[in-house]
């Protein structure tokens, strides 16, 4: 898998991640839980994952400076 589609796979997972925290925030509704069971092995797989895709897009704003300098 090239870098811009794990690069596009990872940023959906960070927005379906802000997606729940709206949810939660909002209406008290938490779509991981209610999806795989509260604080299950799964569930704290999918936070796991949905973290590690957060720190990893930190990368991103390196790469944006990068790309606005070759121009």
């Amino acid at each position: 898998m090239n870098s811009k589609c794990f690069d596009y796979v990872v940023l959906t997972l960070v927005i379906i991640g802000a997606i729940n925290w709206g949810l939660i925030g909002f209406f008290k509704f938490d779509l991981v839980a209610f999806l795989f069971g509260q604080m299950t092995w799964l569930s704290r797989i999918v936070y796991g994952i949905i973290g590690l895709c957060g720190l990893y897009l930190i990368s991103l704003f390196g790469r944006i400076i990068a790309f606005g300098e070759n121009k």
